[in-house]
């Protein structure tokens, strides 16, 4: 007796044809989007040599924007880490009413256009702003100022690390941190030894992710910097600055120092993936 043709028990296999097509319409799609603006970016950065090139990254207004876009990272990283591990230890941790709405508020970020952002910084620090009569009684600046571009990039960045660390804690449980407290230990005592060891590789990856995001921010800081040259320009803004007034090789010279200090970040990820990908993986689980 001879037997028909074998079908497929599997109904989730697609066909090999079906499965190639996919994998090279995302290669294609990546590489359109992705790979050739880079090195198109690095061409033009290029095109007049390495002279012009390295003539554009120490011209004073570019060591300006540099340092002005680290000094902003320098800040907001530190800052971010503190409130993110502290946001999600009381939302994790603790119930609460309004516990859902407070979540809700830390992703507003995530909603909210990063030049409304700014537009808000406006209202409260301007001249017709809440705090204008305070701010000027005592001589503080903050728009046009270096403070107005960090509180800008601390609001566009801050869910990032909370959003890394409660899926991660709300996963791990309190059961370990309980026995600690049981055998005596102080807060701060679980904290360092038994807590921290648990979350930080996502407190690390949400780090990076908030440095990334912190060195290319350009609509928030673009409202409130006032695009003073040489003293309220980050790199993002020197850029366009520089496209706008035709200096094309020197502007693609900046964006290259730019994207290489993204690529930069996207290594360290990727290293974070390959060395602690299952610590990583459980913080993605209830994303």
């Amino acid at each position: 007796m001879t037997e028909g043709p074998r079908c497929n028990d599997d109904p989730l296999r697609e066909p090999g044809w079906l499965r190639w097509l996919l994998i090279l319409t995302a290669v294609a799609a990546i590489g359109l989007l992705v790979l050739l603006p880079l090195v198109m970016v690095l061409g033009a950065a290029f095109g007049k040599g390495f002279h012009a090139w390295w003539q554009a990254l120490v011209a004073p207004d570019a060591r300006s924007a540099l340092a002005l876009t680290l000094f902003t990272a320098a800040i907001v990283i530190p800052v971010n880490a503190v409130f993110g591990v502290l946001a999600a230890w009381a939302l994790t941790r603790f119930s609460f009413r309004g516990k859902r709405v407070l979540l809700a508020l830390i992703d507003l970020p995530f909603a909210v256009s990063p030049v409304v952002a700014g537009l808000c910084l406006v209202l409260l620090f301007g001249s017709a702003g809440w705090f204008h009569a305070w701010l000027q009684a005592h001589d503080i600046k903050v728009l046009f100022a270096r403070p107005g571009i960090v509180l800008a990039t601390l609001f566009v960045t801050f869910p990032f690390v909370v959003r890394e660390l409660v899926p991660l804690m709300q996963q791990q449980g309190a059961d370990e941190e309980l026995a600690a407290r049981s055998l005596g230990a102080s807060a701060w005592t679980m904290f360092l030894r038994v807590t921290l060891p648990k979350i930080k590789w996502g407190l690390l990856y949400g780090v990076l992710l908030c440095a990334a995001r912190a060195m290319g921010e350009f609509g928030a800081v673009s409202v409130v910097s006032g695009h003073i040259r040489g003293m309220t320009n980050t790199l993002p803004l020197h850029i366009e600055i520089l496209y706008n007034e035709f200096d094309a090789t020197a502007a693609f010279a900046v964006a290259s120092l730019l994207a290489g200090l993204s690529l930069l970040t996207l290594v360290l990820k990727v290293w974070l993936e390959a060395r602690h990908g299952d610590a990583l993986a459980q913080s993605h689980r209830r994303h």
